[in-house]
């Protein structure tokens, strides 16, 4: 590694990271647990002798405010303006309730657009597919180390826990009509407690399945894992079945190719 002189000056993103992370009024290992990396990491960014991964980048702006949003999306290679277009791609946005169905949120791509840059964070759109309950999806134990194939602008209010937020595209037709063929599904994986996700749309994995969207369900004193489609057998969740949460299902999205 390339050694910095006293005459090289110091990356903007350096002292960019050190005052957010002042103004959020945390110290580095507290910054470390909310990007789920090393404290070291940390402090190598904020000494300038390692430069965050485009991932980093977007989570950065996911916790800052309107200016350091902006600025640590760009330095992840995201053009503000492309970021706002994407939204242009959704036909559907569904927002979850406590209910069977998903509630409906009547946001076409105009109405996004109109919001306030503000009030929006950028989501990456990943390179993995899930598939819907009885259908097989990619292997992946987590999302964490799925690269990203873009990022995608929206509402804020959209998102709880936006640096654990993340998109996914779906396969399968046992969801329906509830989650159909093709769509992109938002997903919290800070959300993974089973005893708060009763009733909820989750997205979970196994070595023999891969990623798998059901919905979750108690039956005294016995989880499921069910489809939409009731000819769908259910799978009940054992100690030696292998499933595990990855995270809950927030809304979906259709309309991007």
């Amino acid at each position: 590694m390339k050694r910095k002189t006293k005459r090289e000056a110091t990356p903007e993103w350096v002292s960019q990271i050190t005052a957010m992370r002042d103004r959020l009024g945390i110290n580095q290992a507290e910054l470390a647990r909310r990007l789920e990396c090393s404290a070291m990491t940390i402090s190598r960014w904020e000494r300038g002798l390692l430069q965050p991964s485009a991932e980093h980048f977007i989570q950065l702006g996911n916790l800052g405010n309107r200016t350091e949003a902006w600025f640590f999306w760009e330095m992840a290679g995201i053009q503000p303006a492309r970021m706002v277009e994407a939204l242009g791609g959704t036909s559907r946005a569904k927002k979850t309730a406590g209910s069977r169905k998903l509630e409906i949120g009547a946001r076409n791509g105009g109405a996004l657009a109109s919001e306030k840059r503000s009030d929006m964070v950028g989501v990456p759109l990943l390179k993995a597919v899930a598939g819907t309950h009885g259908t097989a999806g990619d292997k992946r134990n987590s999302l964490r180390a799925v690269p990203t194939l873009q990022v995608i602008a929206v509402p804020a209010g959209w998102c709880p826990n936006p640096t654990y937020t993340s998109l996914i595209r779906v396969t399968g037709k046992s969801m329906q009509p509830v989650i159909r063929d093709h769509d992109i599904l938002a997903v919290d994986a800070y959300q993974t407690e089973r005893g708060r996700l009763y009733g909820q749309i989750v997205l979970v994995t196994s070595e023999a399945h891969g990623l798998s969207v059901s919905r979750l369900s108690h039956y005294d004193r016995i989880d499921v894992l069910e489809a939409e489609d009731r000819h769908f057998e259910p799978v009940i969740l054992k100690k030696s079945g292998g499933w595990r949460i990855v995270g809950r299902v927030l809304w979906s999205i259709s309309g991007i190719t």
